[in-house]
């Protein structure tokens, strides 16, 4: 028996370092933050120079040291004005630029971080009289430090997990009252430093996290100031104090008393787990995008739900699997409506941030976020099997019981010849071998089930949320001066097989009335350059009933284009592309584009 727990163990630990392996090692977190528009639009020609490069995104965005480089035809770095924001609007990055630049081609390196935390990079080019060849090669949009971004990722993964054991083993011990909280010391405490120590590794590696540099660079007294004073770094201080108070409250009870009382346990946990949940749900995707007071307040009833379920799962499997007598029935009872409780919770709220994050019923199959969100139904669809199953047996359990108990005759004490009655002698829980056995098969399920669900609400936070990435990129942007700018409209598409997903990216130059050209990009799965069998592009404008106008771009080696098409009324057109990437596999995707006199 030993040597089987022995093995157990160590499976576990293989297991448990597997998984942080896979999770430090994944893909870098998606940004959330769109880019909209850019001034001057992306390939612009301009005839005059411009004063400003100003960005537009989808949401509020916070700025870096670095957040722009702008690089001269000849790729020497230009000396540029501080970012900043444009008046009135968090949702711009701007930068002023040298009051004199030579003819040519400008490329231009842009880093921002999102409003829910995340860093978002790309880059642009503009010319100034005509375009020219450039050798500038800025990072493209996926740059990451690999270790920083590891040992980043790793620590949010183990701090979502601590919080749930944590504040799932005080809901536990508060409501369920098991006959002894000695076996759930161990994984609270652990839980516990744990998360203090995460937190404060996540405060360390924020700077280079956002900026993209080497984890060397954490302890710098630069990057901790910066740290500090962001919205992020601000709440993962907010954290720390909050665990070393709850810390300092805990040891000051525990130094009157030798056992803390549940209704101590229940008074420190309740006062914990609201802040310390806000820490999180401040940051992340609710703290972005629309209706975010109730977005914010519904994300803290998911956390705290998802952490009493879970938490105190793995509290009541410890507990069986620890405790020398047989549990009480009333404990995996009482667990039982504290589960029912979390789960009607986390079904409101999580109906509610699905729609808030998807935006649309094409978003649940067509992006990242809405197949995360698929896995993480099934997942959950798998653990609500697993708990009713383990309901069915308390149910079952407390039902014998009870009738065990009705029919059983009361115990009489004998008396002795002489002298006073002989003490009763003492009473010996009724052994539940069979009962326990099966609980502790479906808690197991369970709680394996349960991680896998946790992993997948990890990665949803770091996920680009559906409304965002369905909604397409259009940039039609008045230049300074001169020549009449382009207008670049970037489309999503996804064609639901492997690999089988990018963007194209149309170009109408001039984008207003008249004749134009028409220029098309597509872009691969991975950034790049992507060549597609065949490309078609209409427009359409649906107020007058017009079209649809096919472009009849055609095939240049590398891009589509047509060179000359007219478009004969302003207003908002339709742009429909139809992308087939092989013999079978095709899907139209549509964006509106405003077309001006």
């Amino acid at each position: 028996m030993r040597d089987r727990h022995r093995r157990a163990r160590r499976l576990s630990l293989l297991c448990a370092g597997l998984f942080l392996l896979l999770l430090g090692t994944a893909a870098p977190a998606s940004a959330h933050a769109a880019l909209r528009a850019t001034d001057p639009a992306d390939g612009t020609v301009l005839r005059t120079a411009p004063r400003h490069l100003t960005l537009t995104f989808s949401e509020s965005v916070g700025l870096l040291t670095d957040t722009f480089r702008v690089y001269d035809p000849r790729n020497h770095r230009l000396r540029t004005g501080p970012a900043e924001h444009a008046a009135g609007h968090s949702d711009t990055a701007r930068v002023a630029l040298p009051a004199t630049l030579a003819t040519g081609t400008y490329t231009v390196a842009w880093r921002v971080v999102s409003a829910d935390s995340h860093p978002v990079s790309g880059a642009l080019t503009f010319s100034v009289g005509r375009r020219t060849a450039t050798t500038a090669t800025p990072a493209p949009d996926t740059t990451e430090n690999p270790a920083t971004a590891a040992l980043y990722n790793i620590a949010r993964y183990l701090a979502y997990l601590s919080l749930a054991v944590l504040l799932g083993t005080a809901a536990f011990v508060a409501y369920c009252r098991p006959p002894t909280a000695a076996p759930l010391r161990t994984p609270a405490l652990a839980a516990a430093w744990t998360l203090l120590a995460t937190t404060a590794a996540s405060f360390l590696l924020r700077t280079p996290y956002e900026e993209g540099t080497a984890p060397a660079q954490a302890l710098s007294l630069s990057a901790l100031t910066h740290t500090a004073t962001t919205r992020p770094g601000a709440l993962l201080l907010a954290r720390l104090a909050l665990l070393l108070l709850a810390a300092a409250a805990v040891a000051l009870l525990r130094s009157r008393r030798r056992r803390l009382p549940r209704r101590t346990t229940l008074t420190v946990a309740a006062a914990l787990a609201l802040p310390l949940a806000l820490t999180w749900t401040a940051a992340e995707h609710a703290s972005a995008g629309i209706q975010v007071p109730l977005a914010i307040t519904s994300a803290t009833l998911h956390l705290l739900a998802m952490a009493a379920w879970l938490g105190g799962l793995a509290s009541l499997l410890r507990t069986l699997r620890h405790t020398p007598l047989p549990v009480p029935l009333s404990v995996p009872a009482r667990f039982s409506r504290l589960a029912f409780a979390s789960v009607t919770v986390l079904v409101l709220t999580g109906v509610y941030q699905s729609w808030r994050g998807l935006g649309s019923w094409q978003a649940l199959t067509d992006t990242t976020y809405g197949r995360t969100l698929l896995a993480k139904l099934a997942a959950v669809s798998a653990l609500l099997l697993a708990a009713a199953c383990s309901r069915t047996w308390t149910t079952r359990a407390v039902r014998a019981e009870s009738h065990a108990t009705a029919l059983a005759p009361a115990a009489r004490v004998p008396e002795p010849a002489a002298g006073p009655p002989l003490p009763p002698e003492p009473a010996t829980p009724p052994p539940h071998p069979p009962f326990h056995a099966a609980l502790r098969r479906s808690v197991l399920a369970e709680a394996a089930v349960a991680v896998l669900v946790l992993a997948l609400t990890t990665l949803l936070t770091s996920t680009v949320p559906g409304r965002v990435a369905t909604e397409p990129a259009v940039r039609t942007d008045t230049a300074t001066a001169g020549i009449p700018t382009a207008s670049v409209t970037t489309i999503p598409f996804d064609v639901g097989t492997p690999g089988g997903h990018g963007k194209v990216q149309i170009t109408l130059d001039p984008g207003r009335v008249g004749r134009t050209s028409v220029q098309a990009v597509v872009y691969g799965p991975d950034g790049g350059l992507s060549t597609v069998p065949e490309l078609r592009v209409t427009l359409t404008l649906p107020a007058q009933r017009i079209g649809p106008l096919d472009t009849r771009i055609t095939d240049r080696g590398g891009f589509w284009a047509a060179d000359s098409f007219d478009l004969p009324l302003p207003g908002t057109w339709t742009m429909k592309a139809t992308v087939r990437i092989s013999d079978l596999d095709q899907v139209t995707v549509s964006a509106p584009v405003r077309v001006t006199r």
